[in-house]
This record gives structure tokens, C-alpha cells and sequence, in this order.
């Protein structure tokens, strides 16, 4: 990543990771940021810095505007260590005269650091800070997707530093969103949303609400992973935003499975092609081939879900297992869902995952389907009438 002045006096002076594929657990097929802002005035503020093995990349491009020495404060929006794992590196060398983090901010850079010398600077909802002929205002954006995220804001700019919200992992030598394939880029930005932020929705209602009542006018959003959103485009990810956050879904189902000899997948299939001769736009996931990041990518716009999973040892297969526990961290809402299965002897993989959906406080449309070993004409009228169940539950909901 080269040296990007962004806003008169402000500038993009990150790293791109080309390499990085998984992200605790989220594939990142497109490699991600790391980003970092220099804001030069009167005072010279460093808004977050970057991951541990990035700090070289941040102190050339810092060191091509000015010495890092100069600079005099440095605003922590978020201690994940992807945006802090350089900063006692960069804090011995820049030694600002303030550190600016919010309150949750501070205990978490105690107990990530343990550095209680350095110049702590506490800030809240509304704090501002005169850096000269620029104004920095903080926002604090609890579970935004930690306990310390907040947001900086320049009003001058109408600039928003958003730290992990409207993120996208992609790796690029480009820097706005108007730069890359629109298509390509929604899909990385829900990716990103479905991945990370799901489970804090109502955070993000909550949010989108406070950024209106204060009144705060963006035409630039700088996150701290992916490109930066301009113009029309900060118009498009707030809307995608607002409809994620508030579950508005398609008259989508999808058909998420694993199979050991193909029986539980033959049930699988008459299930898809069942609920698309009732209209529905069905997806075929089959958990061997589809990565658990892309299949909530497609659960976020999703009205159903059908989990099919042979019995292995009394339960669901293992990558079942491994799905339905990702799934249900990031406890999506407003879904139906029903599930499936073949089995050898004992056949639980069903009535686990009606357990686990139950749980999570999402409606069953259908007690479920099982069947021992190999599945038989009658048990395809089954399948065929757990999915009209499903369509039917799918076109009641709102």
C-alpha cells in the first residue's frame, strides 16, 4: 500500500496482507488491510496503528510524511491485535504526549500490555479534541465488535474513522470502494458484516440511531480493513447496514449438509428441488466443499435453513458439528429452519441440531426427517413434505 491522502492533511499510511487466509476461523480468500491514518495540523495525530509483523510498512509510509517523532497523539479506536499488535513498538519511538482510547479502551490496553507508564488520555461520546484547523469528535461503539471499540470522527472532513465497522478483508492497491468491482465488493462488506457483527445487530441499530440523532454528516468512511467508502458509495454500505442489522431477508432457503454414503445427500436433493418447485430461491451447500465463512455470508440474507447431517457416534458428522457451533455464536435471527438425516442405528444427528436451533430461539417449520440407511420412495414423500413445510413457514414471515 502506498501513501494515499485522503482528506486535505489526512492519509491512508497502512499495510495490505496479500497472504492472510483465515481470520480466527473466517477464510479471507481475498487477503485483508490493516489500515492507519496520519491526520496532520497544528497537532499530529496517528489514528490506530496496525498487526505486529506490519510495523515496518507503518513507519515508512509515517516516515515519508513526517518523522514519526513529531507526532503527538495517538488515538486507539480498538486493542484487537490486528490494529495494536505494533503499538508498543510505535509508542517507544513516536512517545506522543497523549494516548486516546475510551474507557473500556484503557483496561483492555492494561491487560494487553501491561504498560501503565504510558500517556493514557480517557474519552467519551462526544469528547473533541482541537488539532488546529481540525476537530477530532469520538463516538464510543461498544461491542462494535469489543467492549473498547469507539469511532473518531473529523466534522471538517465529514470524515469518519469507523475501526471495524463497515470493514471489508480484501487485499488491493486501491483505495476507495468507487475503485472495485461493485458486485465483488458487497459481497466481501456482507462476508465481513455476516462474520464479524451479526451477533451485534442490535448494537448496530443501535448505532446507526445515534448517528442521526447527533447529526453527524459523512461523506467518507475510512474503516480499518478493506477500502474506503466516498460519496454515493458511504450511502450504499449505511443501507446495506441498516437492512443487515435489522434481519431483512430474501425468499431464500438454503440446503446446508454433509452426507457419509450419499443417503443423507439423496435427501438433500429431493428437499432442494421440492422447495423450488414452491418458488423459493434454494442454495445447495454441501459442508465438504463450502466454508463455513461463506455459508453465513449466504445466511445473513436467508429466510430458512435446512440442516441435513448423517449420525456418526450418536451425533451430527463432525463438520456439522463444527458449522452448527459457528453458527449459533453469531445467533442469527428472523430464520426457519429444519433439518434432516440418515443413520445406521441410533440416528440423534436430527434431534441435536433441533436442540442447538431451539436454543438459539429459532423456530422449527418441521419436526424434522430421518432415515435408517438407505431412503426409499416413501421417505422422499418425507422430504418433499418437511420442504413444503418449509415454503409455507417461509411466506408467512413478513
Amino acid at each position: 500500500m502506498s501513501v494515499t491522502e485522503i482528506k486535505e492533511n489526512v492519509f491512508s499510511v497502512g499495510a495490505v496482507d496479500w497472504n492472510i487466509r483465515d481470520f480466527h476461523g473466517y477464510s479471507t480468500e481475498k487477503g485483508t488491510t490493516y489500515n492507519s491514518y496520519l491526520i496532520k495540523d497544528e497537532k499530529i495525530a496517528l489514528v490506530d496503528t496496525v498487526k505486529k509483523e506490519f510495523k515496518d510498512d507503518l513507519l515508512f509510509h509515517l516516515s515519508e510524511l513526517v518523522d514519526p517523532e513529531k507526532i503527538d497523539y495517538l488515538i486507539v479506536n480498538h486493542v484487537e491485535m490486528d490494529h495494536s499488535g505494533s503499538l508498543p513498538e510505535i509508542m517507544d519511538i513516536i512517545k506522543p504526549e497523549k494516548l486516546f482510547c475510551s474507557k473500556n479502551g484503557h483496561k483492555a490496553l492494561l491487560e494487553h500490555f501491561h504498560r501503565e507508564d504510558w500517556p493514557y488520555e480517557i474519552v467519551k461520546t462526544g469528547d473533541t479534541i482541537k488539532l488546529g484547523k481540525k476537530t477530532v469528535t469520538f463516538l464510543e461503539t461498544p461491542m462494535l465488535h469489543w467492549p473498547d471499540s469507539m469511532f473518531t470522527y473529523i466534522p471538517e472532513d465529514k470524515l469518519l474513522f469507523s475501526s471495524d465497522g463497515f470493514g471489508q478483508h480484501i487485499a488491493s492497491t486501491e483505495r476507495y470502494a468507487d475503485e472495485l468491482n461493485d458486485c465483488d465488493l458487497m459481497h466481501q462488506a456482507a462476508k465481513y458484516y455476516s462474520n464479524i457483527l451479526t451477533v451485534f445487530s442490535p448494537n448496530v441499530k443501535r448505532l446507526l440511531a445515534k448517528v442521526a440523532e447527533m447529526g453527524i454528516e459523512i461523506d467518507m468512511i475510512a474503516p480499518d480493513h478493506g477500502v474506503i467508502w466516498r460519496g454515493e458509495s458511504c450511502g450504499e454500505i449505511i443501507s446495506a447496514y441498516e437492512r443487515w442489522c435489522n434481519y431483512i431477508s430474501a425468499d431464500k432457503v438454503l440446503v446446508i449438509y454433509d452426507s457419509m454414503w450419499h443417503s443423507t445427500e439423496k435427501m438433500a436433493k429431493v428437499i432442494g428441488s421440492e422447495l423450488a418447485r414452491g418458488g423459493l430461491e434454494v442454495k445447495m451447500l454441501n459442508l465438504k466443499v463450502n466454508h463455513r465463512s461463506d455459508i453465513m455470508t449466504d445466511v445473513l440474507d436467508a429466510k430458512a435453513l435446512i440442516l441435513g447431517s448423517s449420525t456418526l457416534n450418536n451425533n451430527m458428522l463432525p463438520v456439522m458439528a463444527d458449522f452448527i457451533t459457528y453458527f449459533k455464536g453469531l445467533r442469527p435471527k428472523n430464520k426457519v429452519v429444519a433439518a434432516f438425516g440418515s443413520y445406521g442405528w441410533s440416528g440423534e444427528a436430527v434431534k441435536h441440531i433441533n436442540q442447538v436451533m431451539e436454543a438459539i430461539n429459532l423456530p422449527l417449520a418441521h419436526p424434522g426427517v430421518r432415515v435408517r440407511n438407505v431412503p426409499r420412495p416413501e421417505h422422499f414423500e418425507e422430504c418433499q413434505e418437511l420442504a413444503r413445510a418449509v415454503v409455507a413457514a417461509v411466506k408467512e414471515m413478513a
